[in-house]
This record gives structure tokens, sequence and C-alpha cells, in this order.
């Protein structure tokens, strides 16, 4: 591994209300949580790889009719500014991006519930998440972080996965953007309250039309047989993996390394059963049940 990429492996992790961020983001709350969107914006939360890219490329293409060329004017990070990014290694601020942009903009976020921008919930913005199984999400979590080389190092897959378990600043080692438990409980039990259409991932997998068709309808759309067709297909795995404007190739090899592991690797359901010993599995599922016995998330691991 060169310098420059040892030294971006050397990832701050700051605790903020409970909640590890990477330090550039912690140091920046302030001003992100200050920020005032028009109740026209649309926000998009994840916790991270669990459908983020995907769930962007849909709305961007149904709010320009599936024109795919208007979707390749700029690569989607800077199409659809990461809320509480502020690094500008490679990607404007996501402050910085939204202050040159007219609204309605679409706003991406891995901010739990309790961190978003309380401008959002004042002004009644439209909110969708979505959410993936905690196995698959870990599994995609861990080789992000191998190739993500502004992430810490996420060791083997057997430490990692105690990581992912872990989650919270009490915790540690954890993860950037702290327990995918309380995240995923969080924007669920504020769903009905807050008017956020709760996705899941698995769903999408099983029939993107039908997911697709729920989200134009929640965006006030409505749109041609024939042009959501033509949104399912671009929004594939396939071609999305094939597509530099949401692949994230266009980041240089110091930041994302994809010889290590393609940004976009699989995108299926049950890829997890190819990474867990049957201890490990056993261990995650009674942790699981702990964490997740208040709520019911209905959650598939397979399809």
């Amino acid at each position: 591994m060169s310098e420059n990429q040892e030294l971006k492996r050397h990832c701050l992790l700051v605790p903020v209300e409970g909640v590890l961020l990477k330090e550039h983001v912690a140091n920046n709350y302030k001003a992100v949580s200050a920020f005032c969107p028009d109740p026209s914006d649309l926000l998009i939360a994840t916790y991270p790889k669990a459908g983020t890219t995907w769930i962007l490329e849909i709305v961007d293409l149904l709010l320009h009719n599936g024109d795919s060329e208007t979707c390749k004017r700029a690569p989607i990070p800077v199409r659809i500014p990461f809320l509480e990014n502020t690094t500008r290694l490679a990607i404007p601020s996501g402050l910085d991006l939204l202050k040159a942009m007219d609204p309605p903009r679409v706003i991406k976020t891995h901010l739990p519930f309790h961190l978003i921008p309380k401008g959002f919930w004042e002004n009644k913005c439209k909110v969708i998440y979505v959410a993936r199984n905690a196995k698959d999400n870990m599994v995609s979590y861990f080789y992000f972080h191998k190739m993500n080389l502004t992430h810490p190092e996420p060791g083997p897959l057997g430490v990692f996965i105690q990581k992912f378990m872990n989650g919270q600043v009490n915790a540690v080692p954890a993860v950037p953007w702290g327990s995918w438990y309380d995240h995923v409980k969080g924007y669920w039990e504020e769903r009905e309250k807050r008017n956020i259409l709760y996705l899941f991932y698995e769903d999408m997998k099983e029939n993107p039309r039908r997911e697709v068709e729920r989200i134009m309808r929640y965006l006030d759309l409505s749109l041609s047989d024939d042009v959501i067709s033509r949104i399912v297909e671009l929004t594939s795995f396939k071609i999305m993996k094939e597509n530099p404007m949401t692949n994230y190739t266009f980041l240089s090899k110091p930041l994302f390394d994809h010889s290590l592991s393609p940004f976009m690797r699989k995108g299926e359901v049950g890829d997890w059963k190819n990474h867990f010993t049957p201890e490990q599995a056993a261990e995650f599922d009674e942790d699981y049940e702990k964490k997740m016995k208040h709520v019911n998330i209905p959650f598939r691991t397979q399809l």
C-alpha cells in the first residue's frame, strides 16, 4: 500500500450525539444540522451500502422522465449532493453543491433519524428511506471498507462482523454512521408520522417495477408504462455497474480502489451465506434477536 493510502487509512471516528461519524463529518455537523431545506426538496436516507446509489438513480430518472442522457450529465454525487460530505477530495461538499442549486433538490444522507436537520421535518419534506437486511448490508459494507481508502481498515471479516454488531460509540471498535439496528429502527418508528416512504432492498430486487411505481406515486408523478420499463432497465445492476456516472470509477484510485473490490460488487440478496460461518451466523442471529425484539420490521435474508 502506498504512503498516500496509508495516510488515508488513518480515519478517525468521532462521536456526535451517540453516533460515530468520520472526523470530517463530525467537525462539520453543526453546519449540516443548521441546513434549512426548501419544502420541495426530497431527502433520500439509507444506511451505507443499503442500495443508496440504486435509489438515487431511480429517482433521478423518474424526475427526468427516463431520459438516460440527462441523467449522465454528471456523476451521481454531483447530481444528488451528499448532505454531510465535506471532504472536497474529489467531489464538492454537499452543502457547497446545495447552495449552488435551485429547489427542488434531491439530497442524499446516511445520517440516522435523530441527526437529520430539523428543517426537513419542519418543512414537511418528502423522505425516502431504503433498508437492507443486516447480513447482506454488513457484507457489502465490509467490501466497501476494503476499497474505500478513506474508511478505517476493516480487518478480517470476523472482526468486521463484531464491529458491525457493536455499531455504537461505547463499543470499540465500531463502524462509521453508527448502529445499523438503531438506523433502520429510527426511520421505521417515524415513518407514518413523518410521511417517510420506507422501502426494502429485497422488495426492489424481487419486483423492481412494482417498487419504481411506488416511488413514482409517492413523488406525485405519472409516467407512461414504456418510461417505467426503461427506468427499470436502466437501473438494473448490470447497466448501473457499467455506467461511469453511477459506478464510482470517476473517483481516483487513492480514494476508491476498485482492484480491491468494485463499488458495485454483486447486488444480490443472500450473498451473506457465502461469507458467514455457521458459528458466525448463529452468533449474529442471537445478537439480532436481542436488538430487534421490540420492532417488527419485515426483513428478508433470502428471496
